[in-house]
Formats: structure tokens, sequence, C-alpha cells
């Protein structure tokens, strides 16, 4: 098993397949990005060698992220083939709902149901001033074929102050008759560019008191590991749930690692990358036991939460997130 010096167990991966993304939002990266070289990104055969070994020690869920995941060329039959290995019992995506429409009969067959759409605003206008790019109607038609298809569905909100703040009580309407988790997530540093973050005005405080000043909110148990505050609205057919992602309430509970799209694994989001596991396997001195080792001793090196790691990241630029995986 995996397990780092706090006695915490990491069973739970996300992994990004793709750094290229269709939007370019404000908060997550510049407007002119630079993209890795399809040379850098891990291969199918990598993905695979990789997820065997992680299941090997451990690991049973993998959420597949990006950059946006649909980008990257055959991703339904490279999900086929990380749903048998022994071992994998729970895959997930997250994804902008761009390309998404038209995978979900093929995500349902592979039994896949458990998806979380990025999306900021329900306002057309809006949608392309954070995103930048003109793709509303497709993300819109995207969440409502998953939900036709009973696909658990959460939709992920940043809060962002003076952009999309008016919108919190309209994205918790949105439980009202559909079964779907509404997920305010505070604003973070990762948007690859040198300007200072002073930290969130809209912390998860801030946005609960938002949504009870309209609707009484009735708190449910949060799954163990959960990196949200989930509630209800009674009478409600869904849920809600606020992410801390910048107050980093939940990091002592941490069950996950994070793996880059050209191989660099993080063992905290706020960290800096503690290993490129691409490069080990390129190289053909290296086998699976030395990779294993190589894992085995970064998650040893996991801090007791984000704020430690911060304090270690050695420069003062955050990564965009498209480069980390969402």
């Amino acid at each position: 098993m995996l397990q780092d010096t706090h006695n915490r167990i990491i069973n739970y991966v996300r992994l990004s397949v793709t750094d290229r993304c269709n939007l370019r939002c404000t908060y997550c990266m510049p407007e002119k990005m630079q993209f890795e070289q399809h040379a850098s990104i891990l291969t199918d055969d990598e993905i695979l060698r990789l997820m065997k070994l992680l299941a090997f020690d451990g690991v049973s869920k993998i959420r597949i992220t990006g950059g946006e995941p649909f980008m990257r060329p055959g991703l339904i039959t490279l999900l086929e083939k990380i749903k048998n290995i022994d071992g994998i019992t729970d895959i997930s995506i997250t994804t902008n709902g761009v390309l998404t429409k038209k995978f979900i009969p093929a995500l349902s067959k592979l039994g896949i149901h458990n998806i979380n759409l990025s999306l900021d605003t329900l306002d057309g206008q809006r949608f392309t001033q954070i995103t930048r790019r003109d793709k509303f109607a497709a993300v819109m038609d995207s969440f409502n074929t998953m939900l036709s298809h009973d696909m658990q569905v959460k939709v992920n909100m940043v809060v962002m102050e003076n952009v999309n703040t008016d919108e919190i009580v309209d994205f918790a309407k949105l439980t009202e008759h559909q079964r779907v988790a509404i997920r305010y997530i505070e604003e973070m540093p990762f948007n690859g560019q040198d300007k200072g973050f002073s930290g969130v005005s809209w912390d998860y405080h801030r946005i609960l008191s938002a949504i009870t000043d309209y609707y009484p909110l009735e708190k449910l148990t949060d799954a163990p590991h959960s990196t949200s505050l989930n509630y209800k609205i009674p009478g409600f057919n869904g849920t809600i749930g606020v992410i801390p992602a910048y107050s980093r309430t939940f990091c002592g509970t941490c069950n996950r690692l994070r793996i880059s799209a050209t191989g660099s694994l993080k063992t905290c989001l706020y960290g800096n990358n503690m290993l490129n596991i691409r490069d080990l396997m390129r190289n053909h001195d290296f086998t699976d036991m030395h990779i294993r080792s190589g894992i085995h001793a970064a998650v040893k090196e996991k801090f007791i939460d984000g704020k430690e790691a911060e304090k270690h990241y050695l420069t003062g630029i955050m990564e965009s997130m498209s480069l980390i995986g969402g």
C-alpha cells in the first residue's frame, strides 16, 4: 500500500491525459497558452503500465482530467483498458462539456457514470467572457444529455468576485428538480500567470451565507476523504457542496496523488513536482520495481496539508491548472 508518514493510505489518483483544452478560462490559464509537444505526453502504453503499478500498490480510484480529456484521441479505448486493470474499481471524469455529448453513450456502456462538469455561469455571454470561447450551447447540450442518461453529475462552479457571485443562488436552484450536485469551489491561484494572488474574498463561509440568505440548508454526512462540505435544500432533488480549495480545511484526510499529462507526480496540488514517472519509464535501466520505489519515496515526502506544501513551493508563479490536471 502507498502510505505517507502521516499514516494516510493513498488509494486515489487524478490522472491528466492531456494538457490541451478547447477553452481558455481566465482562472485556469493565460489566453495564449504554450502546450507541451505530443512526444512529451504519456502514451497509452505508459499510462496503462503506470495504472497497473499503482493498482498493485492499492490505488482503486482514478479520476481522468486534463486539460480537456476528450481532446485526447482514442480516450474511450484507453478508458476501457484502464477499467480492465485488476484493482481499479472506480473511474470518473472531469470535463468542460464542449465535446462530451457524443461520448456519453460509450461512457455509460463502460459503466462510467460519475462526471464532473466544469461550468461557472448559466449565462451564455458571461460564459464567453470567462472561457474566451463561444461554446455555451455545446456545454449545456452535454449537461442535459448527461442527465438524460442518468449520469451522476457534479457541476463545479469556481466562485469569482465581480464575475459570477450573483449566480450562486441560480446554481442552487438547479437542484430543485434535477438529481445534480452543485459544487461551489473557492478560487485558487493556478492560472499560470505572474500575478499576485492575495487570497479569496468569497471563501466557503461567504458562499454558504449567500445560499442560506435564500434557502435553508440541511447538512449531509460527508464521505470519508471528501473535499466538499455537503448540504441539501429540503425538498429539492439534488445536493449542494462547497469546496474550500483555497482555505484547505480538508487536507488532513487527503488520500490522493496527481499525475500530469507529462508524467509529473504531485503529492499536493499546492506543492512541487516530486518525480517524473515518464522519464523513469522511458529509461530502460529502470524496472517496475524502481518506478514503484520512486513513487513510494515521493509519497513519504507528502506534507500534512496544502499550506505546509505551499511554504516549500520553489517558484512564485503557480502553474496553470491545465498543466497540473484539474
